[in-house]
């Protein structure tokens, strides 16, 4: 009992004494990820021939390495390097470490000593290049350090003397890609290495000193290994363009390698030799064997002009391409390349005096023995002692009869670039030029016509020129066609035969090819425009008019007689006498061509009628500037707004929009402006209208009808303002920043109106989440543009950004109803030139009632021709959607040879689109129109693309949509069913 007792105190003591355990912490899990260095190192270590070692590294580099894990790898790299005895695997380390060092967010300063002392050791040739060429991928990642340049350019210097042409042309490559260019030479023209190894660069050993990088590279220009040679021209071109001025006396040696046996190296020296030329142009060189001195850029341009005779058809289009920018050259060396006769041999002649003092000095005298004995013993050498040499003389004619169409292409945009910047030579090159338009190659006739429409307002053709252009309409290419039609608007002709024989082949062209009618047209408009006293005198032959007899009325269904009245129209309006000729029934053809066809019909003061209300306003010479104050104070009234609830605001918001539409209307220059200033206040007005203060008081289900109509409200204008941000090209980071201005106003109306229409917290949630992030995002993208929206919407959320963040969504809600009405107007400030991308479908018209007719289940080919104006990439952007009367809708990709470019900001759509459908009862419309893709985070990128917002995926970035551009076109087609 005792024992029992004393057991049970004990257990109560220990009880009470005992301290309480403490609990066992929970163990931590960390999660890493494989090292790329162990994994490596175990297939190296397993590889038991150098072809087994080959394929691990190979299979290695096709991995991705994280910047953190590089240095670790090229560790393992270079272990298994000194250990490698097979050429093959050590070549292809070495590649491999190039490129890691390429790694994005990774410094290869890190590795730079432990891949410099591979070289220590290193004996193969081929390892050695590629080795120098690691050295130059370091080199180019880490520009600005000095100390690292410097022991990569001792590195090859001490490598330049190696057999291996291989190594000397990356030991070149180096000296060109990383020599310095600020270093000055000595008074005896010394200097470091590039420029320089020597003691005055901190930690840099040896303190070697050589000449500069100019003299040591032009040194290799006399290499025995052409690919050498090639190297060190590269190397000094190089230098020049990191801003290094290359020395004149490398001109003589440059000029030698003109006539090298390979055509890389002559090649390169066309480039080197048109360089010192833009240098020196006025500089005098001697020439040979001649006491006659010449400008070094003529000099320069004889010598180019002498390799478009060269043997390689590369080195022929590499001088003619050269050619074309030198525009400094002397008139009477430039105007030399288009006459293959040399000018008095080019040689400077001596006169009788002289002669005569020669042979005074010499103590030769007549005996009077030998006839002509006392003639003068001149001895020439007519090759050394041309001013220019004689394969210049009609280089340019050479260029043009070239064999290789490349070269024939070349020496057109030569002339081109020569004869727009000299009136004489254009007169000139004409013929030469006209020549081309009957070249056998398409490419080479397109781009001889596009040459002559550049220099075409320094130029008039002459009837036998005239009649050699005209002699093209009959091509069977259509982008040769419209591209001479484009010519011959901006071409001036001499007289009125050629104005007769033009209009005779337009109409030609027009019977042949019926689908060049709106091209024909406006050639003949810009025709008559540029030519009226020459189109006077034809009028009554045009129009068939009689002075005593009445003639009988055209058709005026006829599209040959339409460009007849074009061109007499366009020229009436520069002269006022033309109208006397009319007859009756043309000047009923004018009002109706003036409605039907206003883009080609211009306004005319008629006898007897009175002039149109506005049509003087609008066509002086002062409208645009007035069209232009009109804008700006339309803008100037409407930023009188500081409220949007404010009495007034909306009828100030219709009005200004109406007159920015008719200003659009009337004012083609300004219709780009006016179109984006009335599409951002039409936005506001949505805004105005859908925050009315007594409907927002109201409980939800008495004023469903307002909620449906904000609803609509804001999405519609979120459309407006992909339209605005896409639509429209010319705009500054000022007016996008307002185009996301307006557009977070409509999702934070959406998310009000979300909010008081469903019930429950979790879907609001996420809601609220991405609308913050979006708020966050535009505070980054736009952080520049933040002073100016002080006071507006955006401006309030970010003064109360720490207190959003932490509230519940329905105080956000409350918020941003609040901030949505008392924020203030944001003032639209227009760049200097805003464009709106615009498209006119020209065929299919629309305009036929036969349907197109096919057997259902097959396909048949639309013809679908296009004018785009100001649209930025459309060979991705713009797609052909097709809408059939059953609701079914089809869009189509271009291919990007449908698309065409005849001018700056213009491009012409020609395709084809294939239609199919199941069998009809009866022809029914379908609706073709033209789309253009958008983007937002294609945009954001090529916008905001500074080291600020890189990486940066705004909340909206992954939109993705479609604007519908241009006027629709319907088309009745008839699937007929399938004949059993």
């Amino acid at each position: 009992m005792a024992a029992h007792l004393k057991k049970r105190v004990y257990e109560e003591f220990s009880k009470v004494v005992q301290l309480p355990q403490e609990e066992a912490p929970a163990k931590k899990l960390r999660l890493t990820k494989p090292s790329k260095s162990a994994a490596l190192h175990i297939d190296l270590c397993k590889a038991s021939n150098p072809t087994d070692a080959l394929q691990y590294l190979l299979h290695f580099a096709r991995s991705s390495v994280e910047a953190e894990s590089v240095e670790g790898v090229v560790r393992i790299l270079l272990e298994h390097y000194y250990k490698e005895q097979d050429n093959s695997v050590r070549l292809k380390i070495a590649s491999l470490i190039g490129l890691l060092s390429k790694t994005q967010n990774f410094n290869p300063e890190s590795i730079l000593d432990d891949t410099l002392n591979t070289f220590n050791t290193e004996k193969s040739h081929q390892v050695l290049a590629q080795l120098l060429d690691t050295l130059l991928v370091i080199g180019t990642h880490l520009p600005e350090s000095l100390i690292v340049r410097h022991r990569l350019i001792e590195v090859a210097y001490k490598h330049l003397s190696d057999t291996y042409f291989g190594v000397r042309n990356k030991c070149l490559q180096l000296l060109g890609c990383l020599g310095n260019v600020d270093t000055p030479l000595n008074k005896d023209g010394q200097g470091l290495v590039p420029a320089v190894i020597g003691g005055s660069a901190p930690g840099v050993s040896g303190g070697v000193c050589v000449r500069d990088a100019q003299s040591l590279i032009s040194d290799y220009f006399a290499d025995q290994d052409p690919r050498v040679r090639t190297a060190a021209i590269k190397a000094m071109l190089q230098l020049h363009e990191r801003g290094l001025k290359i020395q004149q006396t490398i001109y003589d040696q440059a000029c030698q390698l003109l006539c090298d046996d390979y055509e890389q190296v002559r090649s390169a020296a066309v480039q080197m030799v048109w360089v010192l030329s833009q240098l020196y142009p006025e500089s005098i060189v001697p020439i040979p064997s001649s006491n006659e001195q010449v400008r070094l850029v003529d000099d320069s341009f004889g010598k180019i002009s002498h390799m478009v005779s060269d043997g390689s058809w590369v080195v022929r289009v590499q001088a003619a391409k050269t050619l074309g920018n030198m525009l400094q050259v002397s008139p009477h060396f430039l105007e030399q390349t288009l006459d293959k006769k040399l000018m008095s041999d080019l040689r400077r002649k001596r006169t009788a005096h002289e002669r005569a003092k020669e042979l005074y000095t010499s103590g030769e005298f007549s005996s009077g023995r030998k006839w002509a004995d006392d003639a003068p013993k001149e001895k020439v050498d007519t090759s050394a002692v041309n001013l220019i040499a004689s394969g210049a003389c009609g280089a340019f004619v050479h260029g043009l009869e070239d064999e290789m169409y490349e070269v024939r292409i070349a020496a057109v945009d030569a002339l081109s670039a020569l004869a727009q910047s000299s009136a004489s030579f254009a007169e000139k090159c004409l013929d030469f030029l006209v020549d081309m338009f009957n070249d056998e190659i398409e490419e080479v006739r397109l781009q001889s016509i596009h040459v002559l429409r550049q220099i075409s307002t320094n130029i008039t053709l002459r009837e036998d020129q005239l009649d050699t252009v005209l002699a093209v309409l009959e091509d069977s290419s259509r982008d040769i066609r419209e591209a001479l039609h484009e010519l011959l608007c901006f071409t001036n002709v001499s007289t009125k035969e050629c104005i007769q024989l033009a209009l005779l082949e337009l109409l030609k062209n027009l019977t042949k090819y019926p689908t060049d009618r709106n091209s024909v047209w406006k050639c003949l408009k810009f025709l008559g425009c540029r030519h009226p006293t020459l189109v006077l005198p034809l009028v009554p032959e045009l129009l068939s008019t009689h002075p005593y007899f009445h003639t009988p009325e055209p058709d005026m269904d006829d599209p040959a007689y339409i460009a007849v009245l074009v061109l007499v129209f366009n020229a009436a309006q520069s002269c006022p006498t033309m109208t006397a000729l009319f007859s009756d029934h043309t000047f009923r053809h004018y009002t109706y061509l003036r409605d039907s066809l206003s883009h080609l019909v211009p306004p005319l003061r008629l006898p007897g009628r009175t002039q149109a209300p506005g049509v003087s306003g609008i066509e002086g010479s002062g409208s645009v500037e007035s069209a232009q104050l009109f804008l700006q104070q339309s803008l100037s009234r409407i930023s009188t707004i500081h409220n949007l609830q404010d009495p007034g605001a909306q009828d100030l918001l219709n009005f200004t929009i109406r007159d920015l539409q008719r200003l659009g209307e009337l004012q083609t220059e300004l219709a780009g402006a006016a179109d984006f200033s009335a599409t951002y206040l039409r936005c506001q007005l949505l805004l105005t209208k859908a925050l009315q203060e007594k409907l927002w008081t109201m409980a939800v289900p008495l004023c469903l009808k307002h909620n449906a109509m904000a609803t609509a409200a804001a999405k519609q204008m979120l459309e407006e303002t992909y339209k605005l941000e896409f639509l429209y090209s010319g705009l500054e980071n000022r007016q996008v920043a307002t185009i996301h201005h307006v557009r977070l106003q409509a999702k934070a109306l959406q998310l009000v109106l979300t909010a008081r229409t469903r019930r429950g917290v979790e879907p609001l949630i996420s809601v609220c989440e991405k609308f913050l992030q979006e708020v966050e995002s535009f505070q980054r993208l736009f952080v520049v543009e933040l002073p100016h929206l002080q006071e507006s919407f955006v401006g309030k959320l970010l003064d109360l950004s720490p207190k959003l963040s932490a509230c519940k969504p329905g105080e956000l809600v409350k918020i941003l109803q609040t901030t949505l009405r008392q924020s203030g107007f944001l003032n639209l400030q227009l760049p200097k030139q805003v464009q709106r991308a615009s498209a006119t479908i020209i065929e299919p018209t629309g305009e036929s009632d036969n349907p197109l007719r096919f057997t259902s289940g097959l396909v048949v080919a639309l013809d679908i021709d296009a004018t785009l104006e100001h649209v930025q990439d459309p060979h991705n952007t713009v797609k052909v959607q097709v809408l059939y009367p059953d609701g079914q809708s089809h869009v189509i990709q271009p291919k990007p040879g449908d698309f065409r470019s005849p001018g700056p900001h213009r491009h012409r759509l020609i395709t084809q689109v294939y239609l199919s459908h199941s069998a009809w009862t009866e022809a029914c419309q379908i609706e073709v129109r033209l789309l253009l893709a958008y983007s937002s985070s294609r945009l954001c990128k090529a916008v905001w693309s500074d080291s600020s917002t890189e990486g940066l995926q705004p909340a909206e970035g992954a939109t993705e949509g479609t604007i519908s551009f241009g006027k629709p076109v319907k088309v009745f087609i008839m699937p007929k069913p399938a004949r059993r």
